[in-house]
């Protein structure tokens, strides 16, 4: 591992503490005299919490970032989401609600009576996406806990719209229209998977309960006009022994990779059960897309071998350099009438944190996903990665010593194909010790405008481009 790479790592994972108020930056090229909206984002900001760190990266405190984009300017603020999470953190000194693999000391009893409890134990730390129900936006982390902010100032608004049922849900839920889609996870002596349906001011349904007697770990799910896909991996945990076992959420799953993973969908429309299918043991954080083929259902997502990735993003392997493994593209077809799936690798070079045209073909055929991808000599992620899951052919966009994240897409107004627009990615620069916003063309992969923030933005996951006309 290069000392560059390392660095950049350890810079990406440390306590960023100030906020900024909106500042104009300073762009080098030019940008799209189109592009009008905002960038907004959230990640860990702050894992140092009474002089002690956090276990994980997924369990540091959420800060909200916003790019706004006007006439060919953009200007950039920060700010810590003011979360009873962080409340209680700057209070006490200490993590004070469950988090990913952190948990407060407690007694056996008030682990049990309070475990299922959102309102008494579950962390509202919306560090993992940020989302609109109606023209009200949501940070969100995995339980039933969004907190909505204001996107202009980043103000946080209090409690925001939480969904009808789960105990740990996803920070992926899926736009339909006026409805966010979403599943969850209920745990008890009778768990079960839950799909779900919202619409502004609290109008909402559970749509399908699906059985099950040891849950699995899920973090996004996949979305069709007629169905909704979820995978299970065989990195599950016995409800019981999640109450009782004295050990973090992520520490209470194991893996298990005699068993196969399974593919389940449930019926849009009736919420019943429409079919499960048995594939070869993996992981996966994010399905990419999914959609009807004929009767079939054919879906794309990022797999790992194993679940050990979850402990290859604990914070202090992170800090110490260790570059975490990155899954593959595969792709699954669902036929009815059949019970197994093989998984196809789609693309030679891997990638995370994938990026589709989702107004435009989520939940239906597509040709482009971009990602970040990792570098062959370091294993840090330090590349935006194209793929053309139609032929495989892949690009990249690398400058060294770079670490971008997640390319949001910006499609251009009246876009006549999925990349039709440009790309938004924030890139840590070690070596100056801050990071940029980065806009490249995204069917090109060319470097359209840079913009400086006064400070370093550590590694965070996910965002969204509101576009100005739709707030």
């Amino acid at each position: 591992m290069t000392a560059t790479a390392t660095k950049g790592a350890v810079l990406g994972f440390q306590d960023a503490d100030a906020e900024v108020t909106p500042t104009e930056l300073a762009v080098e090229g030019e940008l799209p005299p189109w592009l009008r909206g905002s960038l907004l984002r959230t990640g860990p900001a702050r894992w140092d919490v009474g002089g002690r760190p956090v276990n994980h990266w997924f369990d540091g405190l959420a800060k909200l970032h916003r790019f706004a984009f006007a006439d060919g300017r953009v200007d950039y603020a920060s700010r810590f989401l003011r979360s009873r999470a962080f409340e209680a953190a700057q209070a006490e000194g200490r993590i004070a609600f469950r988090e990913f693999a952190t948990d407060p000391c407690r007694s056996a009893f008030k682990r049990v009576t309070t475990l299922f409890d959102p309102a008494k134990d579950f962390s509202d730390n919306g560090a993992v996406n940020v989302m609109a129900l109606g023209d009200r936006w949501q940070a969100l982390t995995e339980t039933p806990m969004p907190v909505a902010f204001d996107p202009d100032t980043l103000e946080t608004l209090g409690v925001g719209q939480p969904p009808p049922a789960g105990h740990h849900t996803t920070a992926h839920p899926h736009a339909d229209g006026d409805e966010l889609w979403g599943h969850g996870v209920h745990f008890g002596p009778r768990s079960s998977y839950v799909v779900y349906a919202q619409r502004p001011g609290g109008d909402q349904r559970v749509v399908g309960r699906l059985p099950v007697r040891r849950p699995a770990y899920h973090h996004a799910f996949s979305l069709t006009p007629r169905r909704a896909v979820l995978a299970e991996g065989p990195f599950t945990v016995d409800p019981l022994r999640l109450a009782l076992g004295g050990r973090s959420f992520a520490a209470s799953f194991a893996w298990d990779g005699a068993h196969p993973s399974r593919f389940l969908a449930v019926d849009r429309a009736t919420g019943r059960p429409a079919g499960t299918w048995e594939a070869e043991p993996f992981f996966c954080f994010h399905h990419v897309n999914a959609f009807e083929d004929g009767e079939d259902l054919v879906v794309d997502l990022l797999a790992y071998d194993d679940a050990a990735i979850v402990e290859a993003l604990a914070l202090e392997r992170l800090r110490a350099g260790q570059a975490p493994p990155t899954p593959q593209l595969r792709r699954y077809r669902l036929r009815p009438g059949e019970d197994t799936a093989t998984g196809e690798p789609l693309a030679e070079v891997r990638f995370e944190l994938p990026v589709i045209d989702y107004g435009r073909v989520n939940g239906r055929p597509y040709r482009h996903v971009w990602g970040v991808g990792a570098s062959e000599r370091s294993g840090w992620f330090d590349r935006i990665v194209h793929t053309d899951v139609t032929t495989g052919e892949q690009r990249a966009w690398h400058e060294p010593g770079l670490h971008p994240g997640e390319p949001v897409l910006a499609p251009r107004p009246g876009a006549t194909s999925e990349d039709d627009g440009v790309l938004l990615t924030v890139a840590l620069e070690p070596a100056a010790g801050t990071s940029a916003l980065v806009v490249l063309d995204a069917a090109t992969l060319e470097e359209r405008a840079r913009a400086r923030v006064p400070h370093h933005i550590p590694f965070g996951f996910h965002g969204q481009f509101a576009r100005r006309e739709d707030r």
